[in-house]
């Protein structure tokens, strides 16, 4: 266990589409400079639970904090200056601006040079971006416009980012790029990372920690090692 209190705290929270229930009571934890996975089939509440922490959605009850400041009622924009970046499932760029463009919109507020500054890290992190700033996300491949998604979000200097689902879609080849620059940013930066995937293997590879939803509920907890040596998680989601 983490001796330090955690930097996100979601407690009893609950929400909801209308009438129906999706998350029952999700506790959870994130520490400083942590890699948290979210693991689950479809339909389990993991990307309901990051719109919940991220704003895009009101929970019905339980709370959420951030280094110990309650987020429950605030909006997007007063998460995003508190910390919190989301990178949303299906990368929603704007396809007809360039790569530049879009990730310049992730630093939204600041500074001049701070965003020229944030931009060059980006660029150092994903250099393949670096030679197509000028071209428009929409032309890019599927890999391509991931990296845009996440440097957007890491325009936002946040001190928790919450990604959705990266793999999806991508090669074998792309996804293990993606998760050597999100190892890096890591380990260079004081960042948490809560990571939702369907991928049990590429959540955990990432992760220390996991936290498997099953139906809107916490069905299991464990460091990843353990999780992906469980008998349930390997039956269930490895097929062995």
């Amino acid at each position: 266990m983490n001796p330090s209190p955690p930097l996100l705290q979601v407690s009893a929270l609950r929400a909801s589409y209308g009438e129906a229930e999706v998350l029952f009571g999700i506790d959870l934890e994130v520490h400083a400079r942590e890699i948290v996975a979210i693991l689950g089939s479809n339909g389990a509440g993991k990307s309901t639970l990051l719109k919940c922490v991220s704003g895009l959605l009101s929970s019905s009850s339980g709370t959420i904090t951030l280094a110990g400041e309650d987020m429950k009622r605030s909006q997007v924009e007063e998460r995003v200056k508190r910390g919190i970046a989301l990178v949303p499932e299906g990368r929603m760029l704007f396809s007809g601006l360039s790569v530049e463009e879009n990730l310049r919109l992730g630093a939204y507020g600041k500074p001049a040079r701070a965003a020229a500054e944030l931009l060059d890290a980006v660029y150092e992190t994903f250099p393949d971006l670096a030679g197509r700033r000028r071209q428009l996300a929409g032309t890019l491949s599927g890999g391509q416009q991931q990296m845009v998604a996440i440097g957007r979000g890491l325009m936002a200097q946040p001190r928790l980012l919450l990604i959705d689902e990266f793999s999806l879609g991508l090669a074998p080849t792309i996804v293990e790029t993606i998760l050597e620059a999100i190892a890096n940013l890591h380990a260079r930066r004081e960042l948490s990372v809560l990571l939702v995937e369907q991928d049990i293997r590429v959540g955990l590879h990432l992760a220390t920690r996991g936290y498997v939803l099953e139906n809107g509920v916490v069905a299991m907890v464990d460091e990843a090692k353990e999780l992906l040596a469980n008998p349930r998680v390997r039956e269930a989601y490895l097929g062995l």
